[in-house]
C-alpha cells in the first residue's frame, strides 16, 4: 500500500486508527482456550469487530515468537486473513529488528516475502547498512524507532549533542544542538522518502512532536499509547497531523483487552468506535475529509 492509498484508507474510514493485535494467550477469554488455536480465534473477532472502525493492525512480533512454532502458525494465519480481507489494511510486523545487512535481508523476507506485512518497525542503532536491506523492497515501508513512550527512552534518545545539519527546505545549514532522536530522524530521513519511512513516537511524547515535525515533516508516524498508556490523542492529532494525515495512532490493551468476557469483541469494537469517532473530528478540523 502507497502513501495515496493509505491516505485514501484514512479518508475513506475517517479514522487512523492502528489496532495492535498484542496478544497475551493468558488474557484471552477462556471460553476461547479449548479452541483449536486461542490466539487466532482471538485475532480474528477483534479483526471482524474493529474492521469498520481501524485502518492498520499491528501484531506484536514478540507475542507469537513467544510461543515457538504455535505462536507462528497463529501469526501466519492472522496475517493471512488480514490479507484476503475485503476491505484493504495496512499491517504492521511490530517485531523491531535491526542487524547487519545479511541478517537484516532474512528478516525482510520474512516479513515481506513470506509473510506478506505492508510494513516493520526496525530499531536504527546499527545504522544505514542495517536498514538498507528493508528498504530494496518496493510497496514497503519501514517504520524507525525514534521517540519511543516507554520510561528508559530518556537513556539514550534524549541525549543531546552538537551537530553539523541542514534544514534544505529552509535554507539552512548550521550546527544544531539535537537531541539524539532528532540526530536519528535527520539522518534516516535521507536514507528513503515519505512513501516508504516511517517514524515511531510515542503518544506520551506528544510535547516533542513539534519538534519531530521540523524534521520529518511529510512522513507517517506510528504512535502508540494511546489508552492504556495514558497518551493524549487529542494532542498528538493536534500537533502531529500534517496535509496527509501523517498520523497512524495505536491502540492494543485498551482495544483487544476492554472485556475478558464472552463479549470481549463487543466491547473491543465500542472502544475502536470511540476513537474512531474522536479521530473524525481531528480529520475535519484539518479539513482532510
Amino acid at each position: 500500500m502507497n502513501r495515496e492509498e493509505l491516505f485514501n484508507l484514512i479518508r475513506e474510514k475517517k479514522s487512523y486508527l492502528c489496532v495492535g493485535l498484542d496478544t497475551d494467550i493468558e488474557k484471552i477469554p477462556e471460553h476461547l482456550k479449548n479452541t483449536e488455536d486461542p490466539v487466532f480465534e482471538f485475532n480474528k473477532k477483534i479483526i471482524d469487530a474493529t474492521l469498520p472502525y481501524a485502518v492498520a493492525y499491528k501484531p506484536n512480533i514478540a507475542f507469537y515468537e513467544s510461543r515457538g512454532a504455535r505462536g507462528w502458525k497463529s501469526l501466519e494465519k492472522t496475517v493471512d486473513y488480514l490479507n484476503k480481507l475485503d476491505t484493504k489494511v495496512f499491517t504492521i510486523a511490530d517485531a523491531k529488528r535491526g542487524d547487519i545487512g545479511n541478517t537484516s535481508r532474512m528478516y525482510a523476507k520474512t516479513f515481506f516475502e513470506n509473510m506478506n506485512f505492508d510494513a516493520i518497525t526496525v530499531s536504527p542503532y546499527m545504522g544505514s547498512d542495517s536498514i538498507e536491506p528493508f528498504l530494496e523492497f518496493k510497496g514497503k515501508w519501514v517504520i524507525i524507532l525514534a521517540l519511543t513512550s516507554n520510561k528508559g527512552s530518556a537513556d539514550f534518545q534524549m541525549i543531546k549533542q552538537s551537530y553539523g545539519d541542514t534544514l534544505e527546505r529552509f535554507g539552512i545549514k548550521s550546527i544544531f544542538r539535537k537531541k539524539l532522536y532528532e540526530k536519528v530522524i535527520s539522518t534516516t530521513s535521507k536514507w528513503g522518502s515519505p512513501d516508504n519511512i516511517m517514524y515511531v513516537v510515542g503518544a506520551t511524547k506528544s510535547e516533542y512532536l513539534s519538534n519531530v515535525r521540523v524534521w520529518a515533516p511529510d512522513n507517517f508516524l506510528l504512535v502508540p499509547g494511546v489508552g492504556a498508556q495514558g497518551g493524549s490523542l487529542e494532542e498528538v492529532s493536534k500537533v502531529g497531523m500534517n496535509s496527509r494525515c501523517g498520523l497512524l495512532v495505536n491502540s492494543s490493551r485498551g482495544i483487544i483487552f476492554a472485556s475478558k468476557g464472552e463479549d470481549f469483541d463487543k466491547a473491543a469494537a465500542g472502544k475502536a468506535r470511540e476513537l474512531q469517532q474522536q479521530m473524525e473530528k481531528f480529520l475535519q478540523q484539518k479539513k482532510l475529509i
